[in-house]
């Protein structure tokens, strides 16, 4: 049965550290979301949290450290584009994909000969990761494809005893996964936009290649055309767009930016922020979809939102929740 333990209590991260070690899986909060983590170099373990997620094992596994200086030991170069962001952005919401040495099992990287390394900032998920010798694979800790959890009680609901134990460590502060960028080559590639903006990592490296990843490019989690969905139908508008009205007898939601004086007759509605703030609707934007999921809807309507900043990575994740495989 899945247990709810308080991330702040040493003996919560002793216990958790024990199953990791054993094998077994635990969900943790970082600062971008929860996590369902494995000991990343024991493929049976990293097996659980497929199976638990029902995630296809073509998409590769983020591989959490927690220190900077580890990542040498599993991957077989850091250029000086990946120690320039490392020193500028770990621990935080940046995710590197380089080139893997072979103790890095294929299941996480999905036969890739890269792997997707971050440092998270979550003082629980560090205190994990630093009472375990070994570095924790872990993709969000959902089943595959729906709303990512930022609160432990996400997680339980959405996964309950596949879940295994669970650490909670309050909300998510930035409420979406990690950014991801490659650097495998002599080109810089935002493989997935998240919470370090692409106007943070250029001021630190230089020009970044962006654009949908093509299906050789797709080296990271999160980049499959459907993701992030919510059961309900999901309508994204277009910049401008008036909204739709409801049909008769339909149980419409809406998820704006900033509250709409003009929802008549939407059932539920979600605004992300009193003032527009990207980052205020960010950290909000998941838990928002998830109450709107569960509400007995029909369908749901999403506004857009400015695509400069964090608002690139909330479109993202828009796009792709509206997406239908």
């Amino acid at each position: 049965m899945s247990r709810i333990l308080d991330g702040n209590d040493p003996r919560t991260i002793l216990h958790a550290a024990e199953r990791l070690g054993a094998g077994e899986i635990v969900a943790f909060p970082t600062e971008t979301v929860y996590g369902l983590g494995a000991n990343a170099l024991n493929e049976k373990a990293v097996a659980k949290v497929f199976a638990a997620k029902n995630r296809p094992e073509f998409d590769p596994l983020i591989v959490h450290i927690g220190d900077k200086d580890a990542a040498s030991q599993y991957v077989t170069a850091l250029d000086p584009r990946a120690r320039q962001l490392m020193d500028a952005f770990w621990p935080g919401a940046l995710t590197l994909v380089l080139p893997k040495r072979p103790i890095i099992p294929d299941l996480v990287t999905a036969g890739l000969g890269t792997v997707a390394l971050r440092m998270p900032s979550h003082p629980v998920a560090l205190a994990l990761l630093r009472a375990v010798d070994f570095p924790i694979a872990a993709p969000s800790a959902n089943p595959f494809g729906y709303v990512s959890p930022t609160t432990a009680a996400h997680v339980h609901d959405s996964l309950g005893d596949e879940a295994g134990l669970i650490i909670d460590g309050g909300p998510c502060k930035v409420g979406v996964e990690s950014t991801v960028c490659a650097l495998t080559d002599q080109h810089a590639v935002l493989l997935r936009p998240g919470g370090v903006t692409l106007e943070q990592i250029e001021s630190v490296i230089g020009p970044v290649r962006t654009g949908e990843p093509t299906q050789a490019d797709r080296r990271s989690p999160g980049t499959l055309l459907s993701h992030y969905a919510p059961r309900v139908p999901v309508v994204l508008l277009k910049p401008g767009d008036p909204l739709p009205q409801p049909e008769a007898g339909e149980r419409l939601g809406l998820l704006s930016l900033t509250l709409r004086s003009d929802a008549h007759g939407y059932t539920r509605t979600e605004a992300l922020s009193a003032d527009g703030n990207l980052l205020d609707a960010a950290a909000r934007l998941f838990a928002a979809l998830r109450r709107l999921d569960t509400s007995g809807l029909d369908r749901v309507v999403i506004e857009s939102v400015p695509e400069t900043g964090m608002g690139r990575a909330i479109m993202d994740r828009l796009r792709r929740a509206a997406a239908r495989d």
